[in-house]
């Protein structure tokens, strides 16, 4: 289940996009995470798997004039990778923005991509 980002999850959204390659250095990690926080186009949400843990992150930036939005940045932890939680955030951001076109940024294209094409199946 998704939950949107809110202060008291600022250290388990770091330690979850820290996973992102380009998110290893802290500076970076925190630059990141800071424009999530003042950016008003732009959301972190927070992935909870069935056992109550947080286990995945996704950022995304909505245009709401055109019905954008581009998913930002995409992590699941090592041990969660490979069971679909990737796709699962995607459909749960599908349905909270079912009339918004949903694009990758160079780093998630791929991802969205597979998730699309088994969406489409």
């Amino acid at each position: 289940m998704l939950y949107k980002y809110k202060n008291d999850y600022e250290k388990i959204a770091m330690g979850l996009l820290s996973f992102i390659p380009d998110l290893k250095e802290i500076s970076h990690l925190k630059a990141c995470l800071a424009g999530y926080q003042t950016d008003d186009d732009r959301y972190l949400y927070l992935w909870k798997n069935d056992t109550g843990d947080f286990i995945g992150i996704v950022g995304i930036e909505r245009d709401t004039d055109s019905h954008l939005l581009m998913v930002r940045h995409i992590a699941v932890t090592p041990a969660e990778r490979g069971h679909g939680v990737t796709f699962l955030m995607l459909d749960a951001l599908r349905q909270l923005y079912p009339d918004d076109e949903f694009m990758g940024s160079m780093d998630t294209a791929f991802l969205l991509a597979r998730w699309e094409e088994r969406e489409n199946g």
